[in-house]
C-alpha cells in the first residue's frame, strides 16, 4: 500500500503534464492567433493598396484595432523601404458574384462603359496611391 501511493502520484503528475497535448483549445492562444491574423490582414490590405475602411468591410469579424496596427506597420515599412503598392488581381467578392450571375445580366450591364479610364496597372487613380487618398 505504501508503494502504491507514490506510484499513483507519479502517474497523475505525468498525466497532468501532458494536458497541453489534449485537443482542448486554450482561450489565450486562440485570442492571440486572432490578433495576429487581424494584423496580417491589415498588412496585406496596405500592401494591396486598400483603404482601411475597405479592409474593415471585407473582414467584419476581425478586430479593427489589430487591422489598423497591421496596416500602419506595413505602411511604415513600405514608406521606409520605398515599396510600391501591389494592386490585387483577384476581384473583390462583390465583383466575383456579379460575374457569376447569368450571362444575360452581364450582357446588359453598362457599368464598364461609364467607368473612369485606367492606367497601365489597371488602376483608375491616376498614379495616386488609393490607400492614402480620400477619393
Amino acid at each position: 500500500m505504501k508503494t502504491l501511493r507514490p506510484l499513483l502520484l507519479i502517474a497523475c503528475a505525468l498525466a497532468l503534464g501532458a494536458c497541453d497535448r489534449l485537443p482542448i483549445p486554450d482561450p489565450n492562444k486562440v485570442a492571440a492567433q486572432k490578433e495576429l491574423d487581424a494584423k496580417a490582414i491589415g498588412g496585406a490590405c496596405r500592401h494591396a493598396g486598400r483603404a482601411l475602411e475597405d479592409c474593415y468591410n471585407l473582414n467584419p469579424k476581425a478586430s479593427k484595432a489589430a487591422i489598423f496596427a497591421g496596416w500602419r506597420e506595413m505602411n511604415d515599412y513600405m514608406t521606409q523601404n520605398k515599396i510600391e503598392v501591389v494592386l490585387p488581381t483577384v476581384p473583390t467578392p462583390a465583383v466575383a458574384t456579379k460575374k457569376v450571375k447569368g450571362s444575360k445580366a452581364a450582357e446588359h450591364d453598362t457599368s464598364d462603359e461609364e467607368a473612369p479610364a485606367k492606367d497601365a496597372h489597371g488602376s483608375a487613380h491616376e498614379g495616386r496611391n488609393p490607400a492614402l487618398t480620400a477619393g
